[in-house]
């Protein structure tokens, strides 16, 4: 297993998960700023996997080394799996959390099936290119407001199966046991991706 992997996001707070769920594995995870930057990867794919993919093997070739990349979003069923692989652009190019939030709420005022799902796909790749991908979900519910000053994204909103608190309500450290991030980091290391 290496011991050093580079985490193909800018998003701060994704790494600090990744490094979080990664540590006790022995695994150091490297931001963009510790390897000075990471190259623009255009995400156009149809599904995670096509983007996390393009990911971490243009920044892997980038670079010159082992690299892990995620995409996620949330999907919502009675929106036919929307904001899915736009969660990030939701409300529009340059979106944020705050906006993409408020769009969701509001599309979703007079819908009674609140189900949603969190997925994540994380790639890994080096320079030479794909060690494989795996996949992680968490079901749940949106809530009618946002709820709770943690996490990020569509956190505030999201409340986990067998849970009260959404995810920005719930301490980073049990968020963690459970995310679709997390989720997909355990299933990646189960199938060997990191050596």
């Amino acid at each position: 297993m290496t011991n050093e992997i580079v985490a193909a996001t800018g998003n701060r707070h994704k790494i600090a998960e990744i490094q979080a769920i990664l540590a006790p594995l022995g695994l150091r995870v490297l931001g963009a700023n510790e390897v000075g930057g990471m190259p623009d990867v255009l995400e156009d794919g149809e599904t995670f996997r096509d983007n996390a993919v393009k990911k971490a093997l243009g920044c892997a070739q980038a670079l010159g080394r082992t690299v892990l990349a995620d995409d996620s979003g949330l999907e919502v069923f009675a929106l036919n799996g929307a904001p899915g692989v736009h969660s990030a652009r939701y409300a529009g190019e340059g979106g944020n959390d705050g906006r993409n939030l408020s769009k969701l709420l509001r599309e979703m005022t007079d819908i009674v099936d609140r189900r949603a799902r969190f997925v994540a796909v994380i790639a890994v790749a080096t320079p030479e290119g794909l060690i494989g991908t795996a996949e992680g979900e968490v079901r749940g519910v949106i809530t009618t407001a946002p709820r709770g000053q943690g996490g990020f994204g569509y956190d505030p909103v999201f409340v986990p199966e067998g849970e009260t608190e959404t995810f920005a309500e719930l301490p980073a450290a049990v968020k963690n046991t459970m995310s679709h991030r997390g989720n997909a980091l355990k299933a990646a290391v189960a199938a060997g991706l990191f050596g």
